[in-house]
Formats: C-alpha cells, structure tokens, sequence
C-alpha cells in the first residue's frame, strides 16, 4: 500500500495469498479476508475497496481487493504519512533537556543511582 502511495498511483490490489503467506498467517485466511474488508482497515488507510475478485465464498487466498487511494482537501505534494508526522515529534522537549544524548545519560545515571540506595 505504501509504495502504491508513494508512487503517486491512485488505484492498488491485493491478493489475500500474498498477505497470508507474508504475515504468516497460514490457516487464518478467513480472517484476513474480513481484515481486509472492514470499515476501520479502509478508513485507517484511507482507501475505498472498488473491486473485489475470487470464489463466492469469498474466503480463498485467491480473493484479490483492489481499492482506491481517498483524495482529501491537501495536495499530495503536502501530505504526510503516519511516519512522517511522528520523526522529530519529541524534539522540542529533547532540546529543553540539552538534548537526547544528555537525556540518556541523566536516565541511566538516576538509575543506577537508585540501585545502589537501600
């Protein structure tokens, strides 16, 4: 998903099979069939579920999801990920406390301090 993302494109599949085998998942394929149907997985990622391929049952690693990347009032150029937007998020309060390797050091220096104390 992500690298369809990244890749500017705006529609994506994907085979339950793959998801299984790469999750190890083995035996657990009605779940995921249902994982990747749900409200929240859509609304999570943003997407629209189009078109859905496979057995009527639904329930095969064969059963193929492509959905559709939901554009919302920000460019593409200014969106961020999930990722992006949690790098650095702590970096005001590191500064304040001159930074995250005395940070570091004041933590395992108290610690140990307080081992030591009966």
């Amino acid at each position: 998903m992500l690298p369809a993302r990244e890749r500017g494109e705006k529609r994506f599949s994907i085979r339950t099979g793959d998801v299984v085998h790469a999750l190890g998942l083995n035996g657990r394929t009605p779940a995921v069939c249902s994982a990747l149907r749900t409200r929240q997985f859509l609304n999570d990622n943003q997407l629209n579920l189009v078109d859905e391929n496979g057995p009527k049952s639904g329930q095969s690693t064969t059963v193929t999801y492509t959905y559709e990347f939901i554009e919302h009032e920000r460019s593409s150029s200014s969106r961020e990920n999930s990722w992006d937007r949690l790098r650095g998020a702590l970096r005001d309060v590191f500064t304040e406390l001159g930074g995250g390797e005395a940070y570091l050091r004041a933590e395992r220096s108290s610690f140990h301090d307080s081992e030591e104390k009966p």
